[in-house]
């Protein structure tokens, strides 16, 4: 009995059982069907044991979409429950428990691998590399992430879900107002995940600065890449800050250290100090990737070069280095002097100048362009007005003083999203559809695509807008239940009606990959957008060693050049070329991290120290490991490359 006791739902509900039976029943079936088709053998050799880029970042790409159906689940319940005053559909615990899984598992479980889906799927091709720096490594940065993400989400199930919201605020995280082990679940999940995270940071820098083609100067390399690199780089100096914050919280829950506890010296403020310094960096880990997405994609469908590339450059290299000087301004209520608000107030309006900038400069990109409406595009000219929206918003709430009537409430909450979703959601969306071609070697359907589109924008706005005037009226943020005398009632009705058409969006978009998969013709091309980097340079999907021969750069749109001036891409004669081995170590290693980390949510010390040997023995097998990898023929090069029109004729 003390087995069950230990794992048991604190706050049990019908739904919970129903995902328990879900659960069991979705793994049976995967088993069965695995064994029944035969796949073990392909499952384990083709992609748990890969170490290339682009299956990484298929599988990267696989879970971020998992995780936004499992977000996208929460956030109509809570919509759901705010519909109506009154509404006994979730009780107070269960909300909030929906709205702090709601919030990690929309930005460290799905937005966070779409960022680094789309990066393995293409800045190694856009910098002409073979694959990324450490390839090893890479594999093992997927698994820590999945295993997190795994972690996290079995919470609901085994123990119970987290409930001190998203950002886990000390004291109410702690022991005592957080009994369950749902905050070690947010705790040591993330922690798994971040490590995946920075280890990945760390990777693409080296694989930027290291392997890009010959003639690529920093100046040269396309957008997507620059923001890849800032990005990473913000990842490098943001995440050991998280990674020590998680550290300090488990052992005030697990060892009755009070270092963010409100006695015995403790500081419960130096949490929110900390996750900030971090969490307010990651708003750039995530918008900056979008921008460069958008600074591809303007480009390619206005058909001309990005308008101002430097002063891109410059603008996402002054944001990334300012993002680390706003992080306060979420203390604007709670108790400081009047020059410490000002000064974070400054540079909170301050940093909206560079981002203007970047809108400014995509206008201008389109100007006088041959602009074509396709799903990619649309996403992107559907983001300026929103995010501007958004980017407003943010101004309005980085006054101080006004600061004491937006915070808390649910103006904040559509500000937040006015700019996450156009900036991060409709960004990989537009990413996703751009470059799918260049992954399966199909195109998703243009019609079924823009209706989608116009659901997700239309839906979002129905939804979160009427939040500024419900906000400013005075509802709070996280209140699961209001009276109807409040008057909130119509428009959380209407914000509700919202959701149910960005679902429907969504939706639409699921069913455009089942019917494009059964449909759309393989006979694309390699470069069906008629784009302007170097991707586009291989063939569709791409070959395992992405380019028979390194192209070589003189110029920031290398690939357009060659197909426009027939300026030389690819020079001398095919070599054999040097690939790693797959290896299965990163996936194992993943799953003793999983049981390290399950063993310290439940306190289970003799697993934990028995796992924490296993990691360590698994990285001192990696030391003396003896892997030179593989070599690629010429003979298989030429018999992959011999019907692609780029090696036959390298001069057109």
């Amino acid at each position: 009995m003390d087995y069950f006791d230990r794992f048991a739902i604190p706050h049990p509900s019908p739904a919970i059982y129903a995902s328990m039976v879900a659960i069991g029943l979705t793994m049976i079936a995967i088993v069965i069907g695995l064994t029944y088709f035969k796949k073990w053998g392909y499952l384990w050799s083709e992609w748990l044991t890969t170490v290339d880029h682009k299956r990484i970042g298929i599988m990267y790409l696989i879970s971020a979409l998992l995780m936004l159906f499992r977000g996208g689940v929460d956030a109509l319940m809570m919509r759901a429950q705010t519909a109506v005053p009154d509404n006994k559909l979730l009780d107070a615990q269960h909300y909030n428990e929906v709205f702090t899984t709601h919030g990690v598992v929309m930005i460290i479980f799905m937005a966070m691998p779409f960022i680094y889906a789309l990066m393995n799927l293409v800045v190694p091709l856009q910098i002409g590399a073979r694959d990324v720096a450490f390839p090893r490594l890479n594999a093992l940065s997927f698994w820590l992430f999945f295993m997190g993400a795994m972690l996290f989400n079995i919470s609901f199930v085994i123990g119970g879900s987290p409930d001190a919201g998203w950002t886990s605020y000390f004291p109410l995280a702690g022991n005592d107002f957080s009994q369950s082990v749902g905050t070690n679940y947010y705790l040591i999940a993330i922690q798994i995940a971040g490590i995946g995270t920075l280890i990945s940071g760390i990777n693409f820098i080296a694989t930027i600065f290291k392997m890009r083609a010959p003639g690529m100067k920093l100046m040269k390399m396309p957008m997507f890449t620059w923001t890849a690199l800032i990005t990473n780089a913000i990842v490098v100096f943001a995440f050991p800050v998280l990674t020590i914050t998680l550290l300090l919280g488990t052992m005030d829950r697990l060892f009755g250290t009070h270092i963010f506890s409100m006695t015995n010296g403790g500081m419960d403020m130096l949490w929110a100090n900390l996750f900030w310094v971090w969490g307010h960096p990651e708003v750039y880990i995530l918008v900056l990737p979008a921008f460069g997405i958008y600074s591809e994609v303007i480009s390619t469908f206005s058909r001309r070069n990005l308008y101002g590339y430097k002063s891109m450059v410059a603008s996402i290299v002054i944001i990334s280095f300012m993002s680390f000087l706003v992080w306060m301004h979420h203390f604007f209520t709670m108790g400081q002097g009047p020059l410490s608000n000002s000064i974070f107030s400054i540079t909170t309006m301050a940093i909206a100048i560079p981002t203007g900038i970047k809108i400014f400069n995509w206008l201008l990109t389109m100007r006088k362009g041959k602009i074509e409406f396709t799903v990619p595009m649309l996403y992107s000219v559907g983001f300026i007005p929103i995010f501007t929206i958004g980017g407003v918003t943010g101004v309005m709430l980085g006054m101080a003083s006004a600061d004491y009537q937006y915070h808390n409430t649910m103006f904040l909450v559509a500000h937040f999203h006015y700019t996450i979703i156009p900036g991060v959601v409709f960004a990989m969306l537009a990413g996703l559809t751009y470059w799918w071609p260049k992954m399966f070697g199909f195109m998703l359907n243009e019609r079924i695509g823009k209706w989608a589109f116009w659901f997700v924008a239309i839906g979002f706005n129905v939804t979160f807008f009427p939040m500024f005037f419900t906000g400013l009226d005075g509802q709070a943020r996280r209140m699961y239940t209001y009276s109807e005398a409040t008057g909130f009632g119509p428009l959380n009705m209407l914000s509700f009606a919202g959701a149910i058409g960005l679902a429907i969006g969504f939706a639409l978009i699921v069913y455009n990959v089942y019917y494009s998969t059964r449909h759309a013709s393989r006979d694309i091309g390699s470069d069906p957008w008629n784009a302007r980097t170097l991707e586009w340079a291989t063939q569709t999907p791409v070959q395992s060693y992405n380019f028979a021969r390194t192209p070589q750069v003189d110029s920031i749109e290398a690939f357009w050049d060659y197909k426009k001036n027939g300026k030389p891409l690819f020079k001398g004669e095919i070599e054999k070329i040097h690939m790693p081995n797959n290896s299965g170590m990163p996936f194992i290693m993943s799953c003793i991290f999983f049981v390290w980390g399950f063993s310290l949510v439940f306190s289970m010390w003799i697993p934990a120290i028995i796992t924490t040997i296993a990691i360590f023995a698994c990285l001192a097998h990696r030391s003396f490991e003896k892997d030179d990898g593989h070599y690629v023929s010429v003979e298989e090069i030429e018999a992959t490359e011999k019907d692609w029109e780029v090696l036959a004729d390298e001069n057109r």
